[in-house]
């Protein structure tokens, strides 16, 4: 009786200042405008996210411009041009994945006669099928392998002229075409286009390697093809499957040049898939004397509406295709300006539509350019490559409409680069596979399976990577292991890792998530009254964070605060397609956290997450991937503007804002309080675990790797920064993981083991008690009660 009388008291207690409260309040905020909209939570996420595209499409446009800032090209004399433009070629490998060291080429006898000048040469292994593909009169077909990474091997076929030797080249197929259809061997490819098979005809040595092709993964992969299943999983681990495959040509060339006597000119060509490798290879590796580019070229402004496979982190902010083309400079270059094929054109039907929140798994497209916009490109060579310093040229039916690719015009203009002459006949005389069992498909399961297992080896080693990359070099201590003779050290102190830490704070900002460089905009905050509860009242929020771009959220306010009293904070961020009102009433995997946090006392802002609406963020995402940014570019500047915003407020302690979010939510609280210092503690629930093996491990029947979510792989994030590292830029604020043991997220081992890591860098500097993990029997869920507790004792809230 006596317990219920002073609930009721405390009830009409706090009734009698929400009458003050409210009355000096009104239906908005003091100190802002009015919401003069009239919009639903759906339409809001809406407005938000067209307001970030509209941003993001400013971004691209502006770079073409701001990418020539960073280029010092000296045209004095050749040395002097390949040094200026040395840091660039760096970045575009980086950038690529092509960073890991080549395999040596291994020395076997090709099957030659002794006494024959090719005798010396050094054989690319065969299998057990006979090493004589195809033989005519003027040359002979072998089926070659050649080492290229750790476990990764070049496949395809090498043709030897029986007579003299004119050159070597490198001749790529499309992606969805294969060596053996570009030499005749097989149908497919039109006669006049087979421009491997006409090279072997004039003298050229050949080399033709099998590319990953585009056919489909079965659907339990969710339509992946063969190159995005590649893409996906490399992409994380700083790799690409662009670099797989120039780190191919580049290893052939190694077996060229070591098998060279004669100073052969050396060449790439390359069609639709391989055009982009032949282009890319010669940027990258200054022993191609000229390349041959045909049905790539283009300005790549809308390169984020291309394949999901062709994806580059930071490719605009220093690369066009004049720009690559410009690191190929001194040497020369022929653009062929023709179609793709239409079976390409049709592989991703859906078109982009910005209004369309359905899932479509469309994630890019391959058409034919206009003629128009790829002469554009080409000509703006010309602002960035001095007349003369360069022979190229664009090759084209004079009519604005494409040719047949690998052209005769096309390959005796490549040919007069390379110093040759440019009468090339092709006969018709097709070469005749003799291999009585070869299968293409078997040879591209190996091709898949090589890099696949190549990507995993790095997944695997990837604990050890990050440790290399952050925590020995911000700690020595822990490589060095100073203490592991005693029987007893003192703890550190945390100071001198806080400091180190924050060069990996700044490089997780701008070289993993991606930082927007201009200021934040004047916040203009508006507001409208949208509940009224007993113990608190709610608010609708609009903050502007750069032109066109806001950020929303609910502002929950207990009733009874009293003048000059400052309260801790909650930001409680949402999970994926959610709003803030699941967070506040009715939603049994929330449990209503907000409310409950607004119910004792907290002052709760529940913002939008720019993670709702199938698939704008993820083309959000890939979009600021081309200037290298991410959907955590975004997310960090609203949650900057929010910070400062709430720590204007009088009754707000800004130094007692506290973060909580749950799945996407809880991707969000590992991510932005690691960089947003504002935050005093971070709460990840239902998220945490190795990230990594979530991202990019293929076996783990629940990675991202098996789901629809292919905006999650972040270039280079799995060889630098897992959960641990990223608490680690969270340390020493307090840190706490909510773990549903049947959450589907990620296994139980995995969350447990990353957590120890976190775990035993608190308990090193003597800080053991601000970090927490509850574990509880449910799924992907918030439970709330350990919460509460760390919450009410690190926000030191009775």
């Amino acid at each position: 009786m006596v317990k219920h009388f002073i609930i009721c008291l405390a009830i009409f207690c706090v009734g009698r200042s929400v009458e003050a409260f409210q009355s000096s309040v009104g239906e908005h905020l003091p100190g802002t405008v009015p919401i003069t909209w009239n919009l639903s939570p759906d339409e809001i996420s809406k407005e938000m996210m067209r307001g970030a595209h509209k941003l993001i499409d400013r971004e691209i446009a502006a770079s073409k411009d701001l990418r020539q800032l960073i280029w010092k090209r000296d045209f004095s004399s050749k040395d002097a041009y390949e040094r200026s433009i040395d840091a660039q070629r760096q970045q575009l490998m980086t950038y690529v994945g092509a960073i890991d060291r080549i395999a040596p080429a291994a020395n076997y006898n090709i099957g030659f006669g002794e006494n024959e000048p090719q005798a010396q040469m050094q054989r690319i292994a065969a299998f057990d099928d006979p090493e004589v593909v195809a033989e005519t009169e003027t040359y002979a077909i072998y089926q070659v392998k050649w080492p290229v990474l750790q476990g990764v091997h070049g496949e395809g076929l090498l043709v030897q002229p029986k007579g003299k030797i004119v050159a070597q080249v490198i001749a790529l197929p499309d992606a969805d075409h294969t060596p053996e259809q570009l030499l005749g061997l097989q149908t497919g490819i039109p006669e006049a286009s087979q421009f491997a098979r006409r090279l072997a005809e004039n003298g050229y040595q050949v080399l033709v390697p099998a590319l990953i092709d585009r056919s489909p993964l079965p659907k339990e992969k969710n339509e992946q093809s063969h190159r995005e299943w590649i893409y996906r999983q490399a992409f994380h681990m700083g790799r690409h499957i662009i670099g797989y495959e120039v780190q191919k040509v580049m290893a052939a060339i190694d077996w060229f040049k070591q098998t060279d006597r004669s100073g052969l000119k050396l060449g790439v060509a390359g069609y639709g898939e391989g055009g982009l490798i032949a282009f890319y290879s010669a940027a990258i590796d200054t022993r191609i004397d000229a390349a041959m580019v045909s049905g790539y070229f283009n300005n790549r402004q809308e390169g984020w509406n291309e394949p999901i496979y062709r994806n580059v982190w930071g490719l605009l902010t220093a690369f066009g295709d004049a720009e690559i083309a410009s690191l190929i400079a001194p040497r020369a270059l022929v653009v062929e300006h023709s179609a793709l094929p239409s079976e390409v054109e049709h592989l991703n039907p859906f078109g982009y539509q910005p209004e369309e929140y359905s899932y479509t798994g469309h994630k890019g497209r391959l058409i034919t350019p206009p003629f128009e916009e790829v002469e554009k490109e080409f000509k703006r060579i010309d602002q960035l490559v001095e007349n003369g310093f360069q022979d190229r040229a664009l090759v084209h039916n004079g009519k604005g409409q494409p040719i047949a690719f690998g052209s005769e015009q096309a390959l005796g203009r490549f040919a007069e680069l390379l110093g040759l002459t440019t009468n090339l006949p092709l006969s018709n005389i097709l070469p005749t596979d003799g291999r009585p069992a070869f299968d293409a498909k078997e040879r591209q399961v190996r091709q898949v399976k090589e890099l696949e297992d190549h990507v995993q080896w790095l997944v695997r080693d990837s604990d050890y990577n990050r440790n290399e990359f952050f925590l020995y070099r911000a700690m020595p201590a822990f490589k060095n292991r100073e203490w592991s003779t005693k029987s007893y050290h003192p703890y550190f102190s945390p100071q001198p890792f806080v400091e180190a830490v924050e060069a990996f704070r700044t490089y997780f900002w701008e070289e993993v998530l991606g930082k927007f460089d201009q200021p934040l905009a004047d916040p203009k905050p508006r507001t409208r009254k949208i509940y009224d509860e007993v113990l608190w009242s709610g608010y609708e929020v609009v903050l502007d964070v750069f032109d066109d771009f806001i950020a929303p959220g609910v502002l929950l306010l207990p009733k009874g605060i009293k003048e000059g009293e400052r309260r801790p904070v909650v930001v409680v961020q949402h999970g994926r397609n959610g709003v803030p009102d699941i967070l506040i009433r009715g939603n049994t995997s929330y449990y209503d956290i907000a409310a409950k946090l607004a119910d004792q006392g907290f002052i709760v802002y529940a913002p939008y997450g720019l993670f709702k609406g199938e698939d704008q963020y993820r083309w959000l995402d890939r979009k600021a991937n081309a200037v290298k940014k991410s959907l955590f570019s975004f997310i960090t500047a609203q949650h900057d503007q929010t910070l400062r915003w709430l720590g204007t407020l009088p009754y707000v302690d800004p130094s007692r804002i506290a973060f909580y979010g749950k799945s996407y939510g809880g991707e969000t609280a590992m991510r932005v309080p690691a960089v947003l210092k504002g935050y005093a503690l971070s709460i990840c629930s239902a998220d945490f675990g190795d990230w990594t093996r979530k991202v990019a491990d293929t076996r783990y029947h629940n990675s991202f790797m098996n789901t629809i979510e292919w905006e999650m792989p972040y270039f280079n994030m799995g060889s630098t920064f897992s959960y641990a590292e990223m608490a680690y830029l969270i340390f020493p604020r307090p840190f706490m993981v909510e773990r549903g043991r049947h959450d589907r997220v990620q296994p139980d081992e995995w969350v447990a083991y990353e957590y120890a890591k976190v775990e035993h860098l608190y308990d090193q500097f003597n800080l053991r008690e601000n970090t927490e993990i509850e574990y509880f029997n449910g799924g992907h869920a918030s439970r709330n009660e350990g919460v509460f507790k760390f919450l009410h004792k690190h926000l030191d809230w009775p």
